[in-house]
């Protein structure tokens, strides 16, 4: 299955579901997931709640995300981490960048 895409029926909230790797073999689905997002999303949620693994890989494509869609004024949310992927996030510093839950 690999990633599922949703949005709210008012087009502001955009949610990325990942299963339960989130690696690099992920890279060209979860790029293309966010590459047309409408004007009028104001949330970009990833939801982690399957994902069990989580690599450098996925690390630095959260960041490509964040960065590709910087000149829009949008929330970035990480929500529904088990414990060992919210471990791996909060030691690579990305509750500074990232609204985590």
């Amino acid at each position: 299955m690999g990633l599922t895409t949703d949005i709210t029926s008012d087009n502001t909230h955009f949610t990325i579901g990942l299963d339960e790797k989130f690696d690099f073999a992920k890279v060209h689905d979860f790029k293309e997931a966010y590459s047309a997002l409408p004007p009028d999303v104001q949330v970009v949620e990833v939801d982690l709640a399957k994902t069990e693994y989580m690599d450098s890989s996925a690390l630095g494509m959260l960041l490509n995300m964040q960065k590709s869609l910087s000149g829009r004024d949008l929330t970035f949310q990480i929500t529904h981490c088990r414990p060992q992927v919210a471990r791996i996030l909060k030691i690579s510093r990305f509750d500074k960048k990232f609204d985590i839950s």
